[in-house]
């Protein structure tokens, strides 16, 4: 009996053993399987939190013009920026314990498993608001093994390498509170019409017990039961002390106010601009199309709104839909390069190719601003004189010919100066100071305007023969209007990524690259052109223009046989306008031939009219004389027509305008010398004439 006693001890102390053995062995196994895990987990580091984010543009006053994303409406907000009724609201019904434990709250886990066991159903959940995030983050929403054990992993990942508050805000951007709204603050503005900041109580719980099935507690759903949902999560917030029972009762009885729409805005606006924006993000930030489309960003612009839309409504006011001809136009501030609106054609739906910054046309007379400020720097001046008859120049070592024409083969068959000659577009006068100064001169004094399009060395090139964009002519002129000062065209202000971090700032840093007082000079001689004391053998080329304007304003039109254009400026907007048909036809209707001065001047009007009426002033180191303009001399008090004009200092006319006095009359004022021998003009020692 003792025996069989003494074997079964032995026997029961072997199992004991080998099962403390076992025991230990799985224990150990756990250990290290635990372990290794965190250690991999640690050599992984943390797991990125990038999500598909709708990026948004804003406008100059940070309205929102434009959206893109996936067909999810989601808009990053920090913690901070949401309300603290509603972190409350969702920690006191997703997640009670969120700062207590490390990502899975093991005492939750077991009530619901007994809670399951009892029911012999699933009724209660259990994941914490940290793996609730990994399974949005990562993975998909199937009830498998794999997905739960890959949604532990990456739960550990979150807890190790972010913050509690990290966590809890990127958990409240992410989820889903039904149609199409991710995040607390697409949800908000859906809901409510507000940002996630102003929520009231009421609200938060009300918005808090959504993500449990938005299909059954939206209060578009049911209110019957949102409303029982959010009387649940008041009672939860009250149990946890976060408001008191007067407070849960308040919420729960007041009238909530719904929206039940995404904010719009001013969606749909400007879509050429938009494009020229997205454009600059890609080839100058660098930025690719998925971080520029799903990033998150947020795109301070440029645009002017009210700018914008004078002219779209410019462009569509003054070309019939009866023909086929486009547009393209931008408007800039010439003190910093700010596009202030873009339109790049009639339509965007049914083309979107953007004629201000894609296509390449030829500038016609609008180069000629370029031209003759090259000739201020080599000594001419406005009153410069030189003979407008019909002229053919031979190039390339006598083998070509060139004879460029006037405007309806109108010639002075005399002297002009070269402010008339610009007024009144004078080609031949162009030419001639094209090749006299060389014709690489205009080629790099257009680099200096910021010019980048390719140009040609031949004589046609003072005519504007070669093609240039829209968006180069807005920011060659705005040179000139500021002064002198190089200011590229500028799009985009500044950048910031999904959390708020500046990306890119535009620096607004002007670099001199003309003598200012031979900018003013240029500018002055610019607004000639609406002048009429400068008609000559034809009248100045913005006389039709003249009678309705309210300001002065610099400029020059241009046109070949395909393309018109406008460009000119006030002392605070300067706009290039483009009209012509895309595969080169010719304009040949005369109505089509006047739409871009058309376009300009009632966008221009119109976009200044609350603005003070400014003057072009004098700058420094010039003076301003009143010349006769048929010859640029000095005017009299016998001179009919007197202008003043500006000079650079020390350049201004010093002979007094002889054409109006009586033979024996003496020169008013003007002291008597003897009579030397008249030199050749130099102009004449080149071409004979």
């Amino acid at each position: 009996m003792e025996l069989m006693t003494d074997q079964r001890f032995r026997k029961t102390v072997k199992i004991f053993r080998a099962l403390f053995f076992i025991g230990t062995m799985c224990l150990t196994v756990l250990m290290l399987a635990y372990f290794s895990v965190l250690g991999y987990a640690k050599i992984l580091g943390p797991p990125p939190l990038a999500v598909p984010q709708s990026t948004l543009f804003l406008t100059d006053d940070g309205k929102v013009f434009g959206e893109s994303d996936s067909g999810q409406k989601r808009y990053w907000v920090p913690l901070k920026d949401i309300s603290p009724d509603l972190v409350k609201a969702t920690l006191s019904i997703e997640d009670r314990n969120f700062y207590g434990h490390s990502g899975f709250d093991y005492k939750r886990i077991a009530g619901a498993a007994l809670a399951d066991i009892k029911a012999m159903a699933k009724v209660q959940g259990a994941s914490t608001i940290t793996q609730q995030y990994a399974r949005n983050l990562y993975l998909e929403h199937d009830k498998t093994w794999k997905r739960k054990a890959a949604e532990a992993f990456y739960t550990i990942r979150l807890e190790m390498n972010y913050s509690k508050n990290e966590i809890l805000e990127g958990y409240l951007n992410t989820i889903y509170y039904g149609n199409g709204a991710y995040g607390v603050q697409a949800a908000s503005q859906y809901y409510y019409g507000k940002d996630a900041r102003d929520l009231s109580l009421a609200e938060s719980a009300m918005l808090a017990g959504i993500p449990k099935g938005p299909g059954i507690y939206s209060p578009f759903a049911s209110m019957e039961k949102a409303s029982g949902r959010q009387q649940i999560i008041l009672n939860a917030m009250e149990s946890k002390g976060y408001i008191s029972k007067k407070e849960a009762k308040s919420a729960a009885s007041q009238e909530l106010e719904l929206v039940g729409e995404h904010p719009t805005g001013d969606l749909g606006q400007a879509p050429y601009f938009l494009d020229a924006v997205k454009n600059a993000l890609k080839n100058t930030l660098q930025l690719d199309d998925r971080t520029i489309e799903l990033g998150g960003l947020k795109v301070y612009t440029t645009l002017d709104l009210k700018q914008q839309k004078l002219a779209e409504e410019a462009v569509a006011n003054h070309i019939s839909n009866e023909t086929d001809i486009q547009a393209g136009l931008v408007a800039m501030d010439p003190k910093n390069g700010h596009v202030k609106a873009l339109v790049g054609g009639r339509n965007y739906e049914d083309s979107p190719f953007n004629r201000a910054v894609q296509a390449v046309r030829q500038p016609g007379s609008t180069l000629k601003p370029l031209l003759y400020y090259a000739a201020l720097e080599q000594g001419f001046t406005p009153s410069t004189t030189m003979k407008s008859e019909l002229t053919t120049f031979r190039f390339d070592d006598g083998n070509e010919e060139y004879t460029p024409h006037n405007f309806n083969n109108k010639y002075a068959d005399g002297e002009i100066t070269m402010a008339q000659a610009l007024a009144l577009s004078d080609n031949v006068y162009a030419v001639k100071t094209h090749l006299f100064l060389g014709e690489e001169t205009l080629i790099e004094t257009a680099e200096r305007f910021g010019i980048t399009s390719k140009m040609d060395e031949v004589p046609s090139l003072a005519l504007g023969t070669s093609g240039v964009r829209v968006i180069e002519m807005a920011g060659a002129y705005s040179i000139l209007a500021n002064g002198g000062e190089k200011v590229a065209p500028v799009l985009i202000h500044r950048v910031e990524d999904h959390s708020g971090e500046v990306i890119y700032e535009h620096d607004e840093k002007g670099e001199p690259v003309l003598q200012p007082e031979l900018a003013s000079v240029m500018t002055h001689m610019m607004t000639g052109m609406f002048d009429k004391k400068l008609n000559g053998y034809s009248s100045v080329t913005g006389s039709s223009m003249a009678d309705e304007m309210t300001r002065p304003y610099a400029g020059k039109s241009g046109s070949t046989e395909t393309d018109s254009w406008m460009v000119g400026f006030a002392p605070q907007l300067v706009t290039a306008v483009w009209t012509g048909y895309d595969k080169g036809k010719p304009i040949e209707l005369t109505a089509e031939k006047s739409i871009s001065k058309n376009v300009w001047l009632d966008f221009m009007e119109k976009a200044l009219e609350d603005e003070p009426r400014k003057k072009f002033k004098k700058g420094k180191g010039t003076v301003a004389v009143y010349v006769n303009p048929e010859n640029g001399k000095l005017a009299t008090d016998d001179c009919p027509i007197k202008r003043l004009t500006y000079f650079k200092a020390g350049t201004e006319p010093q002979d007094y305008c002889t054409d109006h006095l009586d033979e024996e009359e003496p020169l008013h004022k003007e002291k008597k010398h003897e009579e030397k021998h008249e030199k050749q003009p130099w102009y004449k020692r080149i071409w004979g004439s």
